[in-house]
């Protein structure tokens, strides 16, 4: 018998996978048997040599993936270095009326803010093998972390949508005087391509991280070059004030959301690092991994959207075609002609690359939501995720782009909250120590925080948010005092109140529950 028709004969008898640890620590997590329905996934998933494990923690017999810090910082190498991160920067010229300068201050600063949590919390996917959602139950509470992990998966399936249509876009505005690709054909093309590499799993995902953010930056390289003769670009006057500064922290808080994104998912592409892997080395790899082609891309854009400022043609494309039209504007009329048309397609489709962690972590933030919906495997959740993303994204496309942005923008005020609750926990009750997490306790109703202070964090944090935005559909009493076209603090004041009601409730909660 080979030893992938051993494997799936065993992986019938058992169902699925299911990990116990013992009460000694230092024993290696062990599998026991449970029985899954759809186990048929879990055979196809064996069959193309594909990851079947889901949310169960991961052991030290196990912990056999590269140990390299490159593995690690070049998984965010290639998810940065797309067209949304350029899409980012061109907000602060066109839509916050910030100069250049001002725009790469507020990337440099919030980007900063943004990428440190994403590396702290891959740290703890070393040292404890839990995934981001999973490990959220210690650091949330066990309710409050279910209650992330249901938003997790409504920001991974919206930001998902968002993406695929503004590669859609760039695809359709190729080839205008012949057959252009459809938006429906173009935004099939973006999820079919994520399926195929989101379906292998967590190996599969850290090669094509690894290599992938080549092609984008060869293109951002022309993008640069282009810029540089056609002569557009001016970095613009800087204006000092109140305005500028409401447009300051309106784009520092959409670049702000953009790079802490990952947080939610950032454990879960640690886990099968060694345990013995150097905190420091992760901790700094991946904030150079994510820091450099974040920034990159984002001034960058900004860039763009300071030459659009002062060409009618790039403004006008920006307008009626999205950031696809913008770069379509740069690289192909009178322009590269067809070599910038072939850009363009190359740059839409580093989409893909922005998208794979969204469709895999989707996966697993669905399986921790509920112990039912755990028992299916991780396969079909990464393949039914990638269908209603594209589900969304094709009527999106034509009808509701704008909502489906705005509502995005909202939804990464939580990702504040989940920093406060969570470094709080980590920092003040657990002491900063990985001792002080029973990972055999990961499932265990009677034994994780229930999530009293959590819940009420989130709901605190909220207000905060309320207060604090600056958008087209809400002003709070806050944000819209700064300067005439207001300045969106919203994730400042969402992080701030949250921080301040967990950590008066959770020595309560200890004292009363005791968890």
């Amino acid at each position: 018998m080979s030893k992938e028709e051993y494997e799936i004969q065993d992986l019938e008898k058992r169902g699925g996978s299911r990990f116990e640890a013992s009460d000694d620590d230092s024993q290696p997590i062990v599998e026991s048997t449970e029985v899954t329905k759809l186990s048929f996934f879990d055979r196809l998933a064996l069959k193309l040599r594909a990851e079947t494990k889901g949310i169960d923690p991961v052991g030290d017999d196990e912990r056999n993936a590269d140990e390299s810090i490159w593995t690690a910082a070049s998984m965010w190498f290639s998810a940065n270095m797309v067209i949304a991160a350029f899409a980012v920067g061109a907000l602060g010229p066109l839509i916050f009326g910030i100069n250049f300068w001002g725009s790469v201050l507020a990337t440099l600063v919030f980007s900063f803010l943004g990428v440190m949590p994403v590396a702290f919390y891959s740290v703890f996917g070393v040292e404890l093998g839990l995934r981001q959602m999973v490990l959220s139950r210690f650091l949330l509470g066990n309710i409050t972390a279910r209650v992330f992990a249901l938003i997790n998966v409504v920001a991974c399936v919206g930001w998902g949508a968002v993406n695929t249509i503004a590669s859609a876009q760039l695809l359709h505005m190729v080839n205008p005087n012949g057959k252009q690709c459809p938006p429906w054909a173009g935004c099939l093309i973006i999820v079919l391509s994520t399926i195929f590499v989101t379906l292998f799993g967590y190996r599969v995902i850290h090669a094509y991280e690894k290599w992938s953010w080549i092609p984008n930056f060869a293109v951002f390289f022309v993008i640069i070059a282009r810029l540089k003769i056609d002569g557009s670009f001016t970095a613009g006057p800087w204006v000092d004030g109140q305005t500028t500064a409401g447009g300051i922290l309106s784009l520092g808080g959409v670049v702000f959301g953009f790079a802490a994104g990952w947080t939610t998912y950032a454990a879960d592409y640690t886990v099968y690092m060694p345990r013995d892997t150097n905190r420091a080395k992760i901790f700094f790899g991946v904030m150079a991994g994510l820091m450099f082609p974040l920034t990159f891309a984002i001034i960058l854009g900004a860039a763009a959207g300071a030459a659009a400022v002062n060409n009618a043609l790039f403004y006008k494309n920006y307008f009626d075609h999205g950031i696809g039209g913008l770069v379509y504007a740069i690289l192909v009329p009178n322009s590269l002609n067809g070599f910038g048309q072939f850009c363009c397609v190359l740059l839409a489709m580093s989409t893909v690359a922005n998208n794979i962690p969204n469709m895999y972590s989707i996966a697993l933030g669905t399986q921790a939501m509920w112990e039912p919906l755990a028992k299916v495997p991780r396969v079909f959740w990464t393949v039914a995720g990638n269908l209603v993303t594209l589900a969304i994204a094709i009527p999106a496309y034509y009808n509701f782009i704008h909502f489906m942005t705005n509502f995005m923008d909202a939804i990464a005020y939580y990702l504040a909250i989940y920093i406060a609750i969570s470094l709080s926990e980590h920092l003040f009750y657990r002491k900063n120590n990985f001792k002080n997490y029973h990972v055999k306790d990961w499932d265990n109703w009677h034994a994780l925080p229930i999530g009293y202070a959590g819940c009420s964090a989130l709901v605190v944090g909220g207000f905060g948010v309320a207060l604090g935005m600056s958008q087209t559909y809400w002003e709070g009493e806050i944000g819209r005092k700064i300067g005439a076209a207001g300045g969106d603090i919203g994730f400042e004041l969402g992080f701030l109140f949250a921080l301040v009601a967990y950590n008066v409730l959770r020595p309560l909660e200890l004292k009363y529950v005791g968890r």
